[in-house]
């Protein structure tokens, strides 16, 4: 058996209330910081409550349109001085959108912070989304659309979303369709920064080799008189998905079909959070992509690869399994996938799998915060969820906390043989 939570990491090692301070300004910027003077690095991650629920179906694809024009033009940063300054100090500095946030972040030398966070307060404040620039985001978003459509996995993943999520928000791709990409115009970007974009509700995270109220300060100067509209994170009413959906997406030129195999599950804040977790390591994500890739992929021979996966959104979640094949293996894969679906709904897990998966989960932990990014992201999903600064401290309780029984009961619970999605995404048939 593993070492008990206490025994297994050090709370005074993780970030905490004593570690991290977590201001928010007046204008409703929440802020944490964390020194870590280890390196001569300074890490600043972030979202703005906005997203993908917020496009119009008609211009699906726009808060990811309107992130990804951030660093091509601001008022005080036109496309070419903004890459000067950023690749002259070896920085990085990035946006993009997902379906309820608009993420941001930059990694610089710590003497190259203030730089950092003075363009990054002009690009999320100002941006003047300049008219060439535009032309050559679409063109580019284009061509990686056209690639995606001829992607089997992208296809698969796709169409079982939209079957999930039908006429929803969530069920269409963060970067939109051709069609709907195509129609996006400068006025729509210009209008949808100013009805989304806004300090209130947003979080700004900075880790590194910094001094916490030298960092304020200058967050502070470049964020604090930043006014915006109130967040609006609702979204509309999330469909029931009744009886058993079955889409095939054929495309041509290919040799290898995949498949998306899911039910929805529960949100981040469900109880039973942490037992789909657990549950869903065991079935297909540790060792060897856990029960599915031993037994699908190893051996039966019918995957090139399979796994499965959690998401939990703030409404709502899915628990899928994906897989790679012949396509001669189709019906034989998804009947082996379900197979195990049915197994850990109906058996016990051992007390060996049990033991081993929270061990895993348990130990990854410390690795995921040895870098600052990796402590930046893990403390900006801790604010956007709510979980508290303790949070890490009571980890491992959570998990470890979850038994045998509360596997089976979530697996009965979600895994229902009546109702479930399947994508399937093959080459044309002969």
């Amino acid at each position: 058996m593993p070492l008990p939570a206490s025994s297994t990491a050090s709370h005074s090692a993780l970030p905490g209330p004593d570690t991290v301070t977590r201001v928010v300004l007046d204008n409703g910027l929440i802020v944490l910081v964390r020194e870590n003077h280890a390196a001569p690095v300074t890490v600043i991650d972030g979202y703005l409550p906005t997203g993908a629920i917020h496009d119009p179906a008609e211009k699906s694809g726009l808060a990811s349109f309107v992130a990804n024009m951030l660093n091509r033009g601001s008022a005080h940063y036109e496309f070419d001085t903004f890459n000067a300054i950023i690749e002259g100090v070896g920085a990085s500095m990035a946006a993009g959108a997902s379906d309820h946030n608009t993420s941001f972040g930059t990694t610089s030398l710590s003497e190259d912070f203030p730089t950092m966070l003075q363009v990054l307060a002009d690009i999320l404040r100002r941006p003047t989304f300049p008219q060439p620039q535009l032309q050559r985001l679409r063109s580019q978003k284009l061509v990686q659309i056209q690639e995606r459509d001829e992607d089997t996995q992208e296809v698969a993943a796709m169409r079982f979303y939209e079957m999930i999520y039908p006429d929803h928000p969530y069920g269409r791709p963060s970067t939109g369709y051709a069609n709907t990409v195509t129609a996006i115009e400068r006025a729509d970007l210009e209008g949808f920064h100013a009805a989304h974009y806004s300090p209130q509700g947003a979080i700004l995270t900075v880790v590194g080799d910094v001094k916490t109220s030298a960092a304020i300060d200058l967050i502070q100067q470049h964020l604090g008189d930043w006014q915006g509209p109130s967040p609006d994170q609702n979204v509309l009413p999330i469909p029931t998905l009744d009886g058993i959906q079955r889409q095939t997406s054929l495309i041509s030129g290919k040799i290898q079909a995949d498949i998306f195999l899911g039910y929805p599950a529960v949100s981040r804040h469900h109880p039973d959070y942490f037992a789909v977790r657990v549950a869903n390591t065991i079935l297909g994500r540790f060792g060897m992509m856990g029960r599915l890739g031993e037994k699908v992929r190893e051996e039966q021979g019918l995957a090139y690869y399979v796994y499965s996966s959690q998401e939990a959104g703030p409404k709502t979640g899915l628990w899928y399994a994906a897989a790679g094949v012949n396509p001669a293996n189709i019906e034989q894969a998804v009947h082996s996938i379900q197979e195990e679906f049915a197994r850990l709904a109906s058996e016990r897990v051992t007390d060996e799998e049990l033991a081993d998966t929270q061990a895993y989960l348990t130990g990854t932990l410390p690795l995921q915060l040895e870098t600052n990014d990796g402590v930046a992201s893990t403390l900006l999903n801790m604010e956007w969820n709510g979980l508290g600064l303790d949070y890490l401290h009571r980890y491992n309780d959570l998990i470890f906390g979850v038994t045998a029984d509360d596997v089976l009961r979530a697996a009965q619970s979600y895994l229902r043989p009546d109702a479930y999605g399947l994508s399937v995404a093959s080459p044309t048939l002969a």
